[in-house]
């Protein structure tokens, strides 16, 4: 294989549309095998991965699991029969991603996870955002507008609409979310919890008899802004879905930082967003795979961590071209 370059930028460039500068480096077969491509952020990751690996002269195996984590061991397992140099893996979980990254590493195929971690970080590269402080930055917005419009000792209904909790993501994302309300613990009542399993027809049943059941609702964070349509097919026929300034308008915020998030919080409809860094994380990924493959490092280990922020109605102005659905939407990316 001949010597690999460092890829400072290039995922930005993927996914942007920003052409990308030509580098002598090729050689290297790498398997991209990722759990399914449901999310704004896995269609961007994916982009910004295989792109990028392409145009810098790269050969990409690409393997979709459809959401079956035996499927993807299988597929990951094909890929080392094959003899690929590297492996960038989305699982589908975290206890998944353990067996992937011990069954690559024991066949001295260098691997690394990009942004949803092994419950075991001792092996592997490991590119994760600090899930629990970027949300626990998002609903403390939420909590800040929420105590500022409410009257004195009124106490609010916050409701969470939680992540596959087998994923350390959604973990964190939940942590996050109580984190925050927990602050103010004398001003609300206990959370509704609504389970979506990272699932939209999961979360619509699940939302909708919640808020049947619960229709004062003050403050509602999603663990992912893939649902943020759902959300808002549940509220708009019940008079809830208004924007910031307007009566019945539901403080709403989510985690990722898709177009969508940021079309929704330009329209007033979403007060604020915990904002992965697709760029960041692509790039580190990346980089580190293939300098891994470089230096002949067959079970490199390095946590990667995204320290990420929160977008928001407040400082939208200043940040707004920081997150990558912002510059997406910039792009025209929900019109394609």
């Amino acid at each position: 294989m001949k010597p690999i370059t460092t890829l400072a930028s290039a995922a930005l460039a993927a996914v942007a549309g920003v052409p990308l500068l030509a580098t002598p480096a090729t050689a290297a077969t790498i398997c991209f095998a990722f759990q399914d491509l449901e999310t704004e952020f896995w269609v961007a990751g994916h982009t910004a991965i295989t792109q990028t690996l392409e145009e810098e002269g790269h050969t990409v195996i690409e393997r979709n699991a459809n959401e079956d984590a035996n499927r993807q061991l299988e597929q990951v397992r094909d890929c080392v029969a094959q003899g690929v140099d590297g492996i960038i893996i989305i699982p589908q979980d975290g206890e998944s991603a353990v067996t992937i990254v011990k069954e690559a590493q024991e066949n001295d195929v260098p691997i690394a996870v990009f942004n949803r971690p092994p419950s075991d970080l001792s092996r592997g590269i490991i590119v994760v955002a600090d899930n629990e402080t970027i949300a626990e930055q998002a609903v403390d917005f939420l909590v800040e507008q929420a105590l500022a419009e409410a009257e004195d000792g009124q106490t609010l209904q916050p409701l969470i609409l939680v992540g596959d909790l087998g994923d350390p993501n959604a973990v964190g994302r939940k942590n996050g979310f109580y984190n925050a309300i927990e602050k103010h613990a004398d001003r609300f009542e206990t959370p509704i919890e609504v389970a979506t399993e990272w699932d939209a027809a999961t979360a619509l049943a699940n939302l909708e008899a919640a808020v049947t059941a619960n229709p004062e609702i003050d403050l509602i964070f999603t663990s992912s802004d893939f649902l943020f349509p759902t959300i808002r097919s549940v509220l708009e026929p019940r008079g809830m879905w208004q924007p910031r300034g307007e009566p019945g308008h539901v403080l709403l915020g989510g985690l990722d930082g898709d177009a969508t998030a940021c079309q929704l919080i330009k329209e007033g409809f979403v007060d604020a967003t915990g904002v992965q860094d697709l760029y960041f994380e692509a790039d580190a990924a990346l980089t580190a795979i293939l300098e891994a493959i470089e230096q002949g490092e067959y079970q490199p280990n390095e946590v990667i961590e995204d320290p990420g922020f929160a977008l928001t109605a407040d400082n939208l102005g200043e940040r707004e071209m920081d997150m990558w659905g912002c510059v997406l939407l910039a792009e025209g990316f929900l019109d394609r």
